[in-house]
């Protein structure tokens, strides 16, 4: 224990006198939340269309100044829809409204063809996939809104649906995306701050002497371990603290929880750098390796962003071998939705099973030989 407190003091030391670990730990995670937070939006408001009004009435006009009033769209008002061909194309507009000529005529016989035209740019398929649903959305509002100032029926169908969206009420597509970014963060910080610096004693020489000393391999990997994983710790709550306090993301678990779901998952991400510092005894190598082991998969294959249940059969069953799959899984149940225990227990145990794998391979390939 004395050999293992000596290489554990040895390392802290080591982390307090090299800025490029406090980097990793503390400055790369806030970077990259910042990036995740701002920049991977899944929600879009504020879509630019042009809405066509071919015949000016009352029920026109309050239509539009629906569409303008909507917090979903930027409207730019005209007559004709070939204006705004042009912008379309060129990408300036993603839709065109269309409210035709005999609207208000068909709303007055309360006929059910009464409808309005929506174009949308399918190039691309999602932008054109809000401005059919917002536009539905703003036309039924303003429906209901009708009927209810005037008294007449304007089409409002006989059976309404009442939605009620359970753990994320207000649809924001930041609230389930950022708990998600934390679990690609970590794996990327987890994987780099054991893969880049035992491969930096390598190049510098420093673990050959370490090597000379009477402590065991298992007690080096310890020493390595220990410090990092604390630090580790110190940068998943960071990025939490940063997600609740800044981008407002509620947080529905308990700290215990998180707590033991982290330390998991981090024992498999710096499990998996220590393998790739006993392959790569190169710094540049080992980065290399981190960002294709560990960052690419886990951001592509662990449900961040990509629906795992919308991808071939053969890639799903792939995803079971990445702890990002499953640390992705925890953390958006602990943030949205609590401590659901089967689920995190489940989770845990294939985090533990693959981090045990990593601690074996290395075990296995860790010798106190120089030429090993």
């Amino acid at each position: 224990m004395r050999q293992l407190k000596a290489l554990v003091v040895k390392e802290m030391l080591q982390i307090m006198r090299d800025p490029s670990a406090i980097m990793i730990a503390f400055v790369l995670p806030l970077i990259l939340l910042f990036i995740f937070g701002y920049g991977v939006n899944l929600d879009s408001n504020k879509v630019r269309v042009g809405l066509v009004l071919e015949a000016q009435s009352a029920d026109t006009t309050s239509l539009a100044e629906a569409f303008a009033n909507s917090r979903f769209f930027v409207v730019s008002i005209g007559k004709d829809r070939r204006q705004y061909q042009d912008d379309l194309s060129a990408g300036r507009l993603r839709g065109i409204i269309v409210i035709p000529q005999d609207f208000s005529r068909k709303i007055a016989q309360h006929k059910r063809s009464a409808a309005i035209q929506v174009i949308a740019d399918g190039s691309e398929p999602n932008i054109a996939g809000f401005v059919q649903n917002y536009a539905r959305g703003v036309l039924a509002v303003w429906s209901q809104h009708q009927s209810e100032d005037e008294g007449r029926s304007t089409n409002a169908a006989a059976i309404q649906v009442a939605p009620r969206f359970w753990y994320n009420p207000e649809l924001k597509s930041q609230n389930f995306l950022l708990p998600g970014s934390i679990a690609i963060i970590m794996t990327l910080i987890g994987s780099l701050l054991t893969a880049l610096v035992v491969a930096r004693e390598w190049e510098r020489g420093t673990m050959e002497a370490l090597m000379a000393t009477p402590v065991s391999s298992g007690q080096i990997l310890l020493g390595k371990l220990i410090p990092y994983f604390l630090l580790g710790m110190a940068a998943m709550f960071l990025c939490v603290v940063v997600a609740m306090w800044v981008y407002a993301v509620p947080f529905r678990g308990s700290l215990l929880a998180l707590s033991i779901v982290s330390a998991v998952f981090l024992l498999a991400a710096l499990g998996q750098g220590l393998l790739i510092s006993s392959i790569a005894k190169d710094q540049f190598v080992a980065a290399q390796l981190a960002l294709m082991s560990a960052f690419l998969p886990a951001f592509m294959l662990s449900g961040f962003i990509f629906e795992i249940s919308a991808m071939p059969e053969p890639i799903q069953v792939l995803t079971h071998l990445f702890a990002a799959r499953y640390f992705v899984t925890s953390l958006q149940t602990l943030f949205l939705t609590g401590n659901v225990w089967p689920l995190l227990l489940l989770c845990m145990a294939a985090m533990a099973l693959i981090a045990l794998v990593f601690f074996l391979l290395t075990s296995r390939k860790t010798r106190k030989r120089l030429d090993a």
